[in-house]
């Protein structure tokens, strides 16, 4: 593992007591820039609680009757233990379904941390989370903060060869999974795998390819989980009510709030993959002043308070999810809404409607397929009353202008804000605010969060004037303490200046204005190089996906032995729409940039043998790599050429 020489605390010290210059600060008054280099307000102060600390005294104590939790795919009492006192008194009025105040919230987290210690798990250990958006991945995020246990992140539509490798890099020593997602089954595929777990006992798991595991929980999502359980003869997993407990007058409730008082905001609590747009995921190790932070930051520009409500759609797996949802809630006591536990757009709908949503988060796909639903909806004579919605988060890709103005006119999001980040910076940097104008929320990515420090450099890695494109560098609080051991690749992408600053490289291209407002022109390796021109994808993208014509756009360099690299654009068609020939995207660049940006292949997605959908990650973001060898493949055979 690695970590920053130097702590949070001493980080802040070095700052107040002005031992270097600092860049501009950011405020409407400030003087207008002309080098890319900023900083974000240092108000509000950080905080320098830990994650529970703060649970208890800025949440529990003040907020404890307020509602904190809605799984509307769960049954009021779906983790057993003694009737909720909220049973007829449910926080929104129905009887249907999972709904917590914050009080009912945190008795079962303290169960969950309580039993956690009874099974084994210690300070330190990894613990592998697989499943949708669910009450139980809550819990699981704060009694692991609790006990300082490392929260582990998995993708649930990992494969198995991914699975083990995600469990082997980072050591895990406690896996709670859902035994199906879909038609993944996570219980059936490890054992069938691993065959010798069946007849070991819990706790005492010990295979070769897995060697710290010793414990696998299983939490009941599909009626014939049990059945399985015995048809595959498996001794070896724990139930996942067996390991709450609920009696609070235990050795383990002292212990755990030992560990509480023990704990230090510098701790890595949580283990994320990054997206892996460009190969291998890797493990970033994040703490608890990342999060809770960060949580914080996101929470005051959405100008959420305890009167809110949201609809969280991305995976909890993601940091979207758990920090820009989970986290930037529940630090402002609002209340979170999983509508599914996995993406369902039906569900989002009818979530917002019923629950009186006031905000609503993710990426472009996840917008769209709601308004899919909505007019869908409104053409079989159904309404839905979307009219509680007011703020958000979109993120994962560029919002089109002709989106943001659906979502506004359609969804009433007038206060939508537009966030960028990455994993390794807790994940978010920069971000427009609710009073935001309009085309600085579909332009840019808004500008620094507080606390953070970055810069726009050239490729000797001097700050560039304003206006003009180099890579986005970013420095602060939020940086990640660096990649679970991986030493190399940390010093690859985190580096120190000649101040003592450390930096993380983000890879991505950006121009940032004289207001510090930043506009994300694409990743680096994204950048194509056509003879000896550099073109930027998202530029193009952008101009493609303003057609009506066109839902989506992927822009990707095609080797050629004129030009070095020229354009391949994949479209997804808008249906309802008149269709685009090749020649017909191609001259929508034509006439509105460059004609270099043309593309000189197109493909259209579900045509003529494509792939049904993009390839994305989960947060939504186009994974180039893979079409650019699609692309390279159906170029060498000549197909789609404009």
């Amino acid at each position: 593992m690695i970590y920053l020489r130097q702590p949070l605390s001493s980080r802040l010290q070095t700052l107040s007591k002005g031992n270097r210059p600092l860049p501009p600060l950011l405020s409407r008054t400030a003087t207008r820039l002309t080098q890319s280099s900023v900083q974000g307000p240092l108000e509000p102060p950080l905080s320098l609680k830990t994650l529970p600390q703060f649970w208890r005294t800025e949440i529990l104590e003040k907020h404890g009757s307020r509602p904190a939790l809605i799984a509307r795919n769960e049954k009021p009492r779906a983790h057993g233990g003694p009737p909720s006192k909220n049973l007829g008194r449910p926080v929104t009025g129905s009887n249907s379904h999972l709904a917590w105040d914050f009080e009912e919230f945190n008795r079962h987290v303290d169960a969950l941390a309580r039993g956690m210690l009874s099974m084994g798990v210690e300070k330190g250990d990894r613990v592998a989370v697989i499943m949708g958006n669910t009450s139980a991945y809550g819990m699981l995020q704060w009694a692991c903060a609790s006990i300082g246990a490392i929260l582990v992140t998995i993708n649930p539509a990992y494969r198995l060869h991914e699975l083990v490798n995600a469990l082997k890099l980072v050591g895990a020593k406690h896996i709670f999974t859902v035994p199906r997602i879909r038609s993944t089954e996570y219980v059936r595929m490890l054992y069938e795998t691993f065959a010798e777990m069946r007849s070991m006992h819990p706790g005492e798991i010990q295979i070769e390819e897995l060697p710290e595991l010793r414990n696998i929980v299983v939490i009941d999502n599909v009626d014939e989980a049990r059945t399985m359980l015995d048809t595959l003869h498996i001794k070896s997993t724990v139930d996942w009510r067996e390991v709450l407990m609920w009696r609070e007058d235990t050795g383990k409730a002292k212990r755990q709030r030992e560990l509480e008082k023990s704990l230090d905001r510098d701790e890595v609590i949580n283990l994320q993959f990054t997206s892996g747009t460009t190969g291998l995921p890797k493990a970033v190790s994040l703490t608890h002043a990342n999060l809770l932070n960060n949580g914080i930051f996101n929470g005051q520009r959405m100008k959420l308070t305890e009167q809110d409500i949201l609809c969280n759609v991305p995976p909890l797996f993601h940091c979207f999810g758990l920090v820009l949802g989970n986290l930037a809630a529940w630090t402002h006591a609002s209340c979170i809404v999983y509508p599914s536990d996995i993406y369902d757009p039906q569900a989002i709908v009818t979530a917002v409607s019923e629950e009186k949503c006031t905000a609503l988060h993710g990426v472009p796909t996840h917008f769209l397929g709601v308004l899919t639903e909505l007019e869908k909806r409104k053409q079989g004579g159904d309404v839905p009353d979307m009219g509680s919605l007011r703020t958000g988060i979109a993120a994962g890709s560029p919002i089109p202008t002709a989106l943001m103005q659906r979502l506004i006119s359609q969804l009433n999001l007038t206060e939508l804000t537009v966030s960028y980040g990455m994993t390794e910076t807790s994940p978010v940097s920069f971000q427009t605010t609710a009073t935001d104008q309009l085309v600085k929320r579909v332009e840019t990515v808004g500008r620094a969060h507080p606390h953070v420090t970055a810069k726009v450099v050239d490729n000797e890695g001097k700050v560039v004037q304003v206006g003009v494109a180099g890579e986005l560098l970013v420095a602060g609080y939020l940086l990640q303490k660096g990649y679970w051991e991986d030493p190399k690749q940390t010093s690859d992408a985190m580096k120190k200046d000649n101040e003592g600053t450390l930096w993380m490289h983000t890879g991505d291209e950006a121009i940032m204005d004289e207001e510090g407002y930043v506009r994300i022109v694409g990743r680096i390796k994204d950048i194509i190089i056509r003879g000896g021109e550099n073109l930027f994808p998202v530029q193009i993208e952008n101009v493609l996906t303003a057609h009506p014509a066109i839902r989506e756009a992927a822009v990707v360099s095609v080797p050629d032995p004129k030009y070095g690299e020229v354009v391949g654009a994949w479209i997804v068609r808008e249906q309802g729409q008149q269709p685009l020939t090749p020649q017909e995207v191609r001259e929508v660049i034509w006439k509105n940039m460059n004609p270099q940006n043309a593309p000189a292949w197109v493909w259209f997605i579900g045509e003529d043998g494509r792939p049904e959908d993009l390839p994305k990650t989960a947060s939504g973001k186009v994974m180039k790599h893979v079409l650019r060898n699609w692309s390279k493949e159906l170029a060498s055979k000549d197909t789609g050429r404009v």
